[in-house]
Parts: structure tokens; sequence; C-alpha cells
């Protein structure tokens, strides 16, 4: 038996090299279910496959789709992240608040006025109060600061010291010296040192845009050194957020004018469908089915869309003439002394007698339009009746009611001109 060869393309051959390699880095791909064939094959050689791996736990397994597809998809909140992160602030000198944020004494802020020995008491804190903060001794001052405050809830000058030596103690305590110019500015909007010291307990917390704000404010009410120089510091930050969050505003504004339109557009596509949905739902009435090439009917169609001329044909007594008169235009004679009906004629003839000649395609509505519905009795001959009085019958008109139908005598009346019996 001859030997087989045979050669390999380059690329099959790379592909195979990279298998053979990925093989080797992670034996366990062998137990993949499409590559049982290949498992198979290895085994039938005698050779022996790594252990297979452990299997996930089913909630797991059913969690990784759900968490894939969440990434997938778009998160606002991820770009509004790394939006922030696009702004390159100044953190020197921020140090945050390692102090536990606990509620601190506060007072009594029902309480509105006080007893002669309550403002003797108050006083008497409030000047040791002012003596330790002079010296330096915050942790004492804070003490006597609250005695007083418990005296006075209302006094805001009593606050922001306290609030003062909350930035003094080591390590500072930003968000308690917060929380106290916060109450002294409710007590007194135009406290400076509340918004003064507010301000930096803001830049050692990172508020960059809210301490730029307390720092000018306080200069704005009784400019201080201290207070520009800490509000020069902040400014450069505070710059930097008013443009990312005027960006962020605009791209906010842009990005609802967008769905705007889009809601607008789909609208709009939705009502055309519904539109056109419904226009293919209606009965196609060109050519007025069984009137045998009526096609559009010219001006008889504006008889049939005439409420008052349908007003008129529904009254027996009209009814029963025009019948009268379809079987013999001459029997028109007859009603020459009756307004309802020649004044109906008199419309009619006005009406058809503007379809150009006399209605040359009248002939074939001889014996009536029983499509109708009972409207317009046996039309026979008088689309050539009508067609005359408005400017002359057309060939064929007459063909409806035969070539022997008599006109009315020369000497005959003239109808009734207007049409008021019908308004």
């Amino acid at each position: 038996m001859a030997s087989m060869s045979f050669s390999l393309p380059k690329a099959a051959l790379d592909q195979l090299k990279g298998f053979i390699t990925l093989c080797r880095s992670k034996p366990e791909v062998l137990h993949n279910e499409e590559l049982t064939f290949f498992s198979d094959y290895l085994l039938s050689m005698g050779a022996s496959l790594p252990p297979k791996p452990d299997q996930k736990p089913k909630e797991e397994q059913k969690s990784e789709p759900k968490a894939a597809a969440k990434d997938q998809e778009p998160d606002v909140e991820m770009e509004v992240e790394s939006e922030e992160s696009d702004v390159e602030l100044d953190m020197d000198g921020v140090i945050g608040d390692p102090s536990p944020d606990e509620p601190h004494e506060m007072g009594d802020s029902t309480k509105k006025e006080m007893t002669d020995q309550e403002m003797e008491n108050f006083d008497e804190k409030r000047s040791e109060a002012m003596q330790a903060f002079s010296e330096g001794e915050w942790d004492k001052a804070m003490g006597l600061f609250t005695e007083a405050i418990k005296l006075n809830p209302n006094s805001a000058a009593m606050f922001a010291k306290r609030g003062t030596c909350f930035l003094k103690l080591s390590p500072p305590a930003p968000r308690a010296c917060v929380r106290d110019c916060s109450r002294a500015i409710e007590l007194n909007p135009d406290n400076a040192a509340a918004y003064k010291f507010r301000g930096r307990a803001n830049r050692l917390l990172g508020n960059f845009t809210e301490a730029a704000k307390d720092l000018s404010t306080a200069c704005k009410i009784d400019f201080d050194e201290k207070a520009d120089e800490w509000l020069k510091e902040v400014q450069p930050n505070a710059k930097k957020l008013a443009e990312h969050n005027r960006k962020k505003e605009r791209k906010a504004a842009e990005k609802e004018l967008k769905d705007r339109q889009d809601r607008v557009k789909k609208a709009k596509e939705a009502r055309e469908k519904a539109s056109k949905e419904q226009q293919d739902q209606e009965p196609d009435m060109g050519g007025m089915g069984g009137m045998g090439g009526m096609g559009g009917m010219g001006g008889l169609g504006g008889l049939i869309n005439d409420p008052e001329m349908m007003a008129a044909f529904s009254d027996p007594e009209v009814a029963a003439a025009f019948k009268d008169i379809s079987s013999n235009p001459a029997n028109i004679m007859k009603y020459q002394g009756n307004p309802k009906v020649m004044a109906l004629v008199t419309k009619m003839a006005s009406k058809m007698g503007g379809m150009g000649g006399g209605m040359p395609g009248m002939g074939g509505m001889g014996g009536g339009m029983p499509g109708m519905g009972g409207g317009f009795p046996g039309m026979g001959g008088l689309g050539a009746m009508f067609g005359g009085m408005g400017g002359g019958a057309g060939p064929g008109a007459g063909a409806g009611s035969g070539a022997g139908s008599t006109p009315p005598p020369a000497g005959a009346p003239k109808p009734p001109t207007s049409t008021d019996d019908l308004d």
C-alpha cells in the first residue's frame, strides 16, 4: 500500500501550533464540549487528560451572564465618574475628617428668653470661654462655650467661636466646625467669622466650591486678610469645578434636547404609520363599485355630498315626485306649482349643469342607481334634462330615458331660480 503524503497550508499549521500552545498553557481546555472529538481521539491513542476543573455553582454561573450584560449597557454613572476624574484638582492641604461625625450639644433651639440668673451665668461662662480661647486652651474653651450655648442657644457668636475651636484641635474636626458655623449663620446671616471658618473647614474637607463661596462672602461682609489668603488657595480648584459643571450641564441639556427630538420623531412616525394603516383598512371608493365606470362622477358627487340635497330626498313627497319625473321627464310639468320639488330641481340643474356640456356620460345611468341605497331613485333620464338646464345636454345624454322623451312645452313658465326653500 502506497504511503500517503500531503502538506498542510502554512496558515493551518500556524493555527495548529497556536492550539497546541494553548493546550500546554491551559490543559483544562481539553474538557471543552466543543473539543470532545479531540479528547476522545487522545484517549484512544492512550493519552491521559488533565483533571477536570471544578464546576462553578449554578447561582454563580447564572449571575455571570447578567453581569456581562450589565457591563455592556452604557452606564451613565460610570460616565459621570470618568468625567469627574478628568478634573485635575490640587488636593494639597485636604485632610478630610478622621474623627467620627458625632452630634454635639447644640442647645435648645426653641428657647427664646433667659431669666436674669441665666443671663448672669451666661455672661460669666462667656468671659471664661473667651479667656481660655485667647490662651489657646482649645479643649477647655470648647467646654465653656458649650456651657454658654446651653444657657443661651441663640448666640451666634458662641457657635462661631466653638466652631473655630474645632478647627484648632489636633486633629481638626472640620465637620463639627461646619455644623456650628452653619448654626451661627442661621442665627445671624451677617456673621463674617462664621463664613470665614466654615469656608476654611470646607477647604480641609475638599469642598472647594463651598469653601470659595463662604470665604468670598466673609470678605464681602468684613474684609479679612487671612480669609482673603484662604480664598486665593481654593479659587483655582473652584474655577475648574465650575467650568466642569458648566460642561456637564451643557452636555445634559444637549442630551435632553436630542432625547426630546427623538421622542417627537418617533411620535410622528407612529402617527404616520397609524394613519397609513387606517387608510389601508378603509374601503376603496374609486369608481363607486357597482356604478360601472362612473369613477369620480364629476358634479354628481356634489349632489351626494350635499346635506341639503340628501335631506330633501328624504322627504317622501319629493322622492315620489322625482320617481315620477324619472319615468318621464315631461311629468315635471305636474310639479310646477310645488315649491319644494321645483327648488330641488333648480338646485340639481345648477350643480349638474356645471359638468361641462350636460354630463355626456350619464346615458348609462338609466334605471336608477340601485347601489345608492334608495338615494336618487330612478335617475334615468334626469341626466339629460339637468344637463340641458345647465348648459345643454351632451351627446348621449338622453340614452337612459329613451330617444322619444318629450321636452317641456316652449311656453311653460321657468322654474324658480332661488333655493331659499331648501335653506
